[in-house]
């Protein structure tokens, strides 16, 4: 095992956990800073060290990054549904406490996680790339839209640390310990409440594995010129909306969707549930959201070429393998109503083909 020790926050979560995973697999010392209401069961059975602490509280930060060398800081609120003052303690407020900690206790590195979202909202008609030069914010008149506002504010608390920071931008994640995105898709096809296509349902999907992401975070906090530096860390398009439906609805035994909703049609069909969902005072996403349809149904890609390039990284996990992983780990967890069940076991092995 290496002296350098590594300190990562959010590690009870799907990024976290899986770069966690990773590092232990490469025999270095991994400390995780955890809630004391967090399950860590995950973490316990890999043996590292556990520091109970609070991202709103600055002395257990202190404490937790004191003698860490690169410290990865997975852990923010994520999703389109919370008050503004969420955000602001959970994304903002809490990036800018441990990167103050982290300047204190002189930290080499801090890998900060921010997404794909950062870059806005750009035109349905977009064909071009997303480069890490493109513009962030892009036709940001969304309002509510809180979470890609907050990130794009933490990043640039992340850029005023200079080089020792390093920001990776991941797309939408899926993988083992998946406990929100793909069970909340898979609900939402079992009740019915997804019905169909968003557009065509040809766009590329920007769905990227966790371990993968894991992996271009580990090769960015430890690349000497990466200081400073932002990288996309995403499928550029391996399969379209219509193949990861097919594979999700194949596997629930469900009928495969065919009908098809135009795109700027299921946007105003979130506004007007997100509207419905606000003046009840929700407190779960309403079933059908702008973020989710934007999620689905938009035709832009994002070019890893800067990660291909300068860390060496490509995503391993290829095709709609890691999807069906995803999956079956859900059938194990028992998660999203999933029960072991012969129809089941039957879809698992045709997928496996």
């Amino acid at each position: 095992m290496t002296a350098k020790l590594n300190l990562v926050t959010g590690a009870t979560g799907l990024l976290g956990s899986h770069l966690v995973e990773a590092l232990v697999r490469r025999g270095e010392r991994v400390r995780a800073l955890v809630r004391p209401t967090s399950d860590a069961r995950f973490l316990r059975d890999l043996n590292i060290e556990l520091v109970q602490g609070d991202l709103r509280d600055t002395a257990s930060l202190v404490r937790a990054v004191r003698g860490a060398e690169i410290v990865y800081h997975c852990a923010a609120r994520v999703g389109d549904w919370a008050p503004r003052r969420v955000y602001q303690q959970e994304v903002i407020d809490a990036t800018r406490k441990l990167l103050d900690a982290c300047s204190s206790e002189g930290v080499r590195r801090v890998l900060y996680v921010s997404s794909v979202t950062v870059y806005g909202h750009p035109r349905p008609e977009c064909r071009e790339q997303l480069t890490e030069e493109s513009p962030l914010g892009q036709r940001l008149f969304w309002f509510w839209d809180r979470y890609c506002r907050s990130k794009i504010k933490a990043e640039a608390i992340a850029r005023g640390h200079g080089r020792r920071a390093t920001i990776v931008r991941p797309g939408w994640m899926y993988g083992p310990r998946d406990r929100n995105t793909l069970p909340r898709l898979i609900l939402g096809l079992r009740s019915g409440r997804v019905m169909g296509l968003i557009g065509s349902g040809e766009n590329l999907l920007n769905l990227i594995d966790a371990s993968d992401v894991a992996e271009g975070a580990i090769l960015a906090a430890n690349h000497a010129e990466a200081g400073g530096q932002a990288y996309n860390l995403c499928s550029e398009g391996e399969f379209t909306q219509r193949e990861f439906l097919d594979t999700v609805t194949d596997f629930l035994g469900l009928p495969r969707r065919t009908r098809h909703m135009p795109f700027r049609f299921a946007l105003w069909s979130g506004l007007f549930s997100e509207i419905i969902g606000r003046a009840i005072f929700l407190k779960r996403p309403p079933h059908v959201t702008r973020y989710g349809v934007s999620l689905f149904g938009r035709p832009c890609q994002f070019s890893i070429a800067k990660a291909r390039t300068q860390l060496g990284w490509e995503p391993k996990v290829k095709g709609l393998d890691g999807v069906r992983r995803a999956i079956e780990w859900l059938q194990r967890q028992g998660v999203a109503g999933f029960a072991p069940a012969t129809r089941a076991s039957k879809a698992l092995a045709k997928l496996a083909e």
